[in-house]
């Protein structure tokens, strides 16, 4: 790449996002201004992925409070909004925690916001980085096989966080340490994430891959066509249960019955303590529209109804490993984030 990709970016007195609705075919950006078009930006997954999720929810408190005094609101009304952002999308932990990362300087400005949501987004690339290298060197210190085939789900890359990816940032790392051979990039239904946002990176990356549909997963693991999965996470609970895109499970379950590492890279900031089993994550339920037409167009019968959950739960005993920045947690032998600091690779 050019430049390195940012889904998310601060001007000064608004919110810019790459509008991941038009990609591949076109790299465009929008600038946010107010709490309708944020949280409409956040519903339309212009902006998407946990950790970007999270500093657009640390931002979108800048540009509420720039609106309310824009406005004339009272504070019960910018209160409100905030809300509103901060609930825009239920199963995303990293948007409330994001929201509530700066909340509590709101008396101090929108200047005093925004810098805080600034050092949130450093954070998080700075972990990004961290995980991609602690993600790395765990497998390669447990696949034997050289170069690695990696399979992953959706898109967690640079266009999910704050500029570097979580699952793709082990990848990236693998690349760039001359040790991944090829990726197989599930294409992610209902709004082909895979396809169009991952695939989109691995060739401005230069790496290796092939999009497959999200059915040809778990025969592509079962074929030993790939030595370990790799994919990101919206929520982990506090027993290891692991909220992904709608796809993820089945991928770990044949992980399990190849016998080969699921892993799941997301940063401490997706972990949520106060959720105990995968069973208390919300699961978002989209429009059906989604899974009956493309573009406007309709693929299925008129009278037919869609069922379009967003994520899916894989339980703790199908996840090998869970990467954070601060190390591995071998959740399926009994590692799980309520235990102590994790295990380096």
């Amino acid at each position: 790449m050019t430049e390195p990709l940012q889904a998310v970016r601060w001007t000064g007195d608004a919110l810019r996002l790459i509008d991941q609705t038009v990609l591949p075919g076109r790299l465009e950006h929008l600038e946010i201004r107010d709490v309708d078009a944020l949280v409409d930006a956040i519903r339309r997954l212009v902006v998407r992925g946990a950790p970007a999720l999270g500093v657009a929810g640390a931002y979108g408190v800048a540009v509420a409070m720039l609106q309310a005094e824009r406005e004339g609101w009272d504070r019960p009304a910018l209160e409100a909004a905030i809300d509103r952002i901060r609930t825009a999308r239920p199963t995303a932990v990293n948007l409330a925690v994001g929201v509530d990362r700066v909340r509590p300087l709101v008396d101090a400005g929108p200047a005093a916001v925004a810098a805080e949501a600034e050092r949130f987004l450093r954070e998080d690339l700075a972990a990004n980085h961290a995980i991609g290298a602690h993600g790395a060197d765990w497998i390669l210190a447990r696949v034997s096989r050289r170069p690695v085939r990696v399979l992953t789900h959706c898109n967690a890359g640079a266009l999910a966080t704050s500029g570097w990816g979580t699952a793709l940032g082990v990848v990236r790392e693998l690349h760039a340490r001359g040790a991944l051979e090829i990726v197989y990039a599930d294409e992610t239904r209902p709004l082909l994430q895979g396809s169009r946002l991952t695939a989109w990176e691995l060739a401005h990356e230069g790496i290796p891959h092939l999009v497959q549909a999200d059915g040809a997963a778990p025969s592509t693991v079962l074929r030993g066509l790939v030595d370990v999965a790799v994919i990101g996470a919206d929520r982990v609970a506090a027993n290891g249960d692991v909220a992904n895109k709608i796809g993820s499970v089945g991928v770990a379950l044949a992980c399990a019955h190849a016998g080969i590492p699921f892993v799941v890279a997301a940063p401490c900031s997706t972990v949520d303590l106060t959720t105990a089993t995968g069973a208390d994550i919300p699961i978002e339920l989209r429009d059906g529209e989604e899974v009956l037409a493309w573009e406007g167009v309709r693929t299925a019968p008129a009278a037919t109804r869609g069922f379009n959950p967003a994520f899916d739960v894989t339980p703790a005993g199908l996840v090998t490993a869970l990467v954070t920045e601060t190390g591995v947690l071998e959740v399926s032998r009994g590692q799980t984030p309520g235990d102590d600091a994790p295990s380096g690779a």
